[in-house]
């Protein structure tokens, strides 16, 4: 079991110092009284090291020595640092708003939760997927701090009925990156959530983002046809956008026009055409697409296919003989079918222009210095899971230093993907809709089957792949 909640101490505690004081003086925050300040330490001079805080923090400093391995355990859970990105150091700042985000930038956070609750308000950052609360905000400076986001987005601060949106751009000299607004009227307060979106996609590589070999080929394959429609599913956050964007890196040549309709623009390619959706002012996707058409383009990607409008347009334009790519919200490859038809698109239609379907989730890997091997037991599993023959061993997360004693270090895609062949569009136009012996022809890997290899290869644990089993 992973060792992460032994050492979390409290929000109170852990925002009483910095990131860079924790590091800096080697203290972990023990409690907090009106006069004295008690932390934790592995230093060997503590009499020095007792009266620099003494200054520092201008009251009476108690010292508590532990051993070093403890230590470095409460500082690897608590006060984290990106030990593996080579990324620009960020100047941190006097105002707590751009300190917040210069941290969750500093260290991989996606996104920064800004919340309000009867008796308190905090913030959240949100590191691999999973949330981790890391500041508590005092209710009467809860307003200010919801205020000086919005005017940095250019909201209107005295609107406090209606949800809003907005972007912020920040420079900080070292580093350059934009933050997607949404404010959210709660019963206590507006709830806000920072996105942020990086500029940087020269990371963002098809070769690295999960595929195996085999799916590799087909998904190059079929992004490469000169029209059609290839469409990506998945819940929010499940990094559908990180794939079309690497997609796009794969088709961005200089005899290509291509063209994107996003919200947002998670990332900037140079060579793409992109355009951010603007509802407000009816630069929606329908809307845009049509424009599209108006282009002389060769590949259209449309962020997300959200209703029927869009989706006539999208199905116009890959009959036109143009490359569209796009993401839909559906459970699995073959369930993007079912909801397409659901929208009104004739099942004829689909089958004339759907090159491909692909469904993917991201997972948490195991921490590969800290993961130990264990048979599988049917315990560990949903009630009516059949455990295939050649399943017998799974990796469970420990913790340790390296992954900040979560278990986990980054994430991978998994991948179902459903290249559609003659013998598939038949099946479609004749309204046939189970597929399962199909993909058992073909050698097609579900969600499902590639996430028990991940297991068994002791790339992910089972608590991240049982949503898939159930």
């Amino acid at each position: 079991m992973s060792t992460e909640n032994n050492y979390k101490i409290a929000t109170e505690l852990k925002q009483m110092i910095s990131v860079a004081q924790a590091h800096h003086y080697q203290i972990i925050p023990e409690y907090a009284e009106e006069q004295a300040l008690s932390f934790k330490t592995c230093a060997a001079h503590t009499e020095t090291l007792q009266n620099e805080l003494q200054i520092v923090f201008g009251k009476e400093v108690h010292l508590i020595s532990i051993h070093h391995d403890d230590f470095q355990k409460y500082l690897s859970v608590n006060y984290r640092v990106n030990q593996n990105k080579k990324t620009n150091k960020l100047s941190y700042s006097d105002d707590f708003l751009l300190k917040i985000i210069y941290e969750a930038k500093e260290i991989g956070s996606s996104d920064i939760h800004f919340e309000a609750f009867e008796e308190k308000c905090r913030v959240r950052f949100r590191i691999d997927g999973k949330l981790i609360e890391r500041y508590l905000v005092d209710l009467k400076e809860y307003p200010i701090l919801i205020n000086r986001i919005k005017i940095m987005a250019q909201l209107d601060i005295s609107e406090k009925r209606l949800p809003q949106d907005g972007r912020i751009h920040i420079n900080s000299g070292n580093d350059e990156f934009d933050i997607r607004v949404s404010v959210l009227p709660t019963l206590h307060g507006e709830k806000i959530v920072l996105r942020l979106l990086s500029k940087d996609s020269t990371n963002i590589q098809l070769e690295t983002l999960g595929f195996t070999e085999l799916e590799l080929r087909r998904f190059q394959e079929n992004i490469k046809k000169p029209h059609g429609m290839v469409l990506i599913s998945g819940p929010t956050g499940s990094g559908k956008t990180t794939t079309l964007y690497a997609s796009l890196k794969v088709l961005n040549t200089e005899f290509s026009n291509i063209v994107t309709i996003e919200d947002p623009i998670e990332y900037t390619l140079e060579g793409v055409n992109q355009v951010q959706l603007k509802e407000t002012i009816g630069l929606d996707f329908p809307n845009t697409l049509r424009t599209f058409l108006r282009q002389d383009p060769d590949i259209i990607m449309v962020g997300e296919i959200r209703d029927a409008d869009t989706a006539n347009m999208a199905i116009r334009a890959a009959l036109t003989g143009h490359t569209v790519l796009s993401t839909i919200h559906t459970n699995s490859a073959w369930a993007t079918i079912s909801r397409l038809i659901d929208m009104g698109i004739p099942p004829f239609l689909i089958a004339s222009t759907l090159n491909m379907s692909v469904a993917q989730r991201l997972v948490r890997k195991l921490c590969k210095h800290c993961k130990t091997k264990h048979p599988i037991t049917p315990t560990l599993l949903p009630e009516f899971f059949s455990i295939p023959k050649h399943w017998k061993t799974h990796f469970k997360a420990i913790g340790c230093t390296l992954c900040h004693h979560t278990g986990y270090h980054g994430r991978k895609a998994i991948y179902e993907i459903i290249p559609f062949s003659p013998e598939l569009t038949e099946m479609i136009k004749s309204n046939q809709l189970d597929i399962t012996q199909y993909l058992i022809e073909k050698n097609i890997p579900t969600l499902q089957t590639n996430a028990i290899k991940l297991v068994s290869a002791g790339v992910t644990s089972i608590d991240e792949i049982y949503p898939l089993l159930c």
